[in-house]
């Protein structure tokens, strides 16, 4: 009549509780799976804009190696008055 469903004993029942739910496994290798693959892209992609970036010491005497003005803008005369 009524039965009652024993929880199952064992190292098969250990193991599920200690390991995290499928579910959250299979996000976590589809995440990494996209991450890589995006990262591959961007690998073969390139650089998007290359010399944007300058990496040689700039003029100017500041003490992180820039413009000694505060605002970075020592190019600019006016300021469009």
């Amino acid at each position: 009549m009524d039965e009652f469903r024993q929880a199952p004993s064992g190292v098969g029942a250990r193991m599920r509780k200690v390991l995290p739910p499928p579910a959250l496994c299979g996000f976590l290798l589809l995440l990494a799976l996209m991450f890589a693959v995006a990262y591959a892209v961007g690998a073969a992609a390139g650089p998007v804009a290359p010399g944007m970036q300058d990496t040689g010491p700039r003029p100017g005497g500041g003490a992180d190696g820039g413009s000694a003005d505060r605002d970075g803008m020592h190019g600019m005369h006016g300021g469009g008055r």
